[in-house]
């Protein structure tokens, strides 16, 4: 029986979903956006256990893909932790509904260790 965590990872560049994947090894499923309307799709599809989110994507940006799971009563629980080089936006995501916080270039052990916590706060 498959009790694996789903983790959603969306971000426009295919070597970065590639780290954090293999930053988390198989411990977990993953569905893959590369834009923000495919990755509130996936999210209503998959309704995963954690989102980890960039915030400069095409078609819709993580700022408003984070919002919109905030609005959607069959999402807004899940913990989304979003990661972009732009450190100075920490407190707007935070406000806008982020459970926490990475910046690029981030460490894999620490991602690894903020999702582990993520999932057990669920």
């Amino acid at each position: 029986m498959e009790n694996r965590k789903t983790i959603l990872i969306c971000d426009d560049e295919p070597a970065l979903r590639e780290l954090i994947r293999a930053s988390l090894d198989d411990h977990y499923l993953f569905a893959e956006a590369s834009d923000g309307l495919t990755a509130l799709e996936l999210a209503r599809e998959v309704e995963p256990d954690v989102v980890v989110l960039d915030l400069m994507l095409p078609r819709l940006g993580g700022l408003e893909v984070l919002e919109r799971l905030r609005a959607d009563e069959q999402l807004r629980s899940v913990p989304v932790l979003v990661i972009t080089a732009w450190n100075e936006t920490r407190e707007d995501v935070l406000a806008a509904g982020a459970a926490d916080f990475a910046s690029k270039p981030f460490d894999p052990d620490a991602l690894r260790s903020a999702i582990e916590r993520l999932l057990r706060a669920a």
